[in-house]
Formats: structure tokens, sequence, C-alpha cells
């Protein structure tokens, strides 16, 4: 499992990510805390605290999924 750090700033973009990742057939989990979603399922999303950054964990290597994903990741600064 592949494992990156995404934040969302208004509902648009979790759309947009839901709608990326549903393109792979890959699993992909969102964990906020304890709670872990299944991150292609808007409402599961929803279900965790988005004022925080979010662990994304992914089973794709494929290279396309981090360049398509690359304006919702997290990077402290």
């Amino acid at each position: 499992m592949q494992q990156v750090n995404v934040k969302f700033n208004n509902v648009k973009q979790i759309e947009q990510f839901v709608n990326i990742i549903e393109q792979f057939e890959a699993h992909f989990d969102l964990e906020s805390g304890q709670k872990v979603v299944n991150a292609k399922s808007i409402l599961g999303v929803f279900a965790l605290d988005l004022s925080e950054p979010l662990s994304l964990c992914y089973s794709s290597k494929d290279a396309v999924l981090i360049e398509k994903i690359e304006p919702f990741l997290y990077r402290h600064e």
C-alpha cells in the first residue's frame, strides 16, 4: 500500500477527487483519526473531519494517479 496526505478546501474539490480516483482499478481508503472510509464513497469522505489533512492509502502503483491527485496533496510547509 502507498500512502499520501490529502486536504480539501471545499465540496467541489471532494467531488473532483472522488471522480478522479473512481477511474482507477485500485482500493483507496481515507483515514482521519480512528475513522477509515472507502475514498470512492463521497458520503464516506463527508463523514470524516475535513478540517485536517487526511491520510490516503491506496493499492495502485500507477504514476498517473499521483499526477491526477496532485492538486489535493498536502505538504507540510
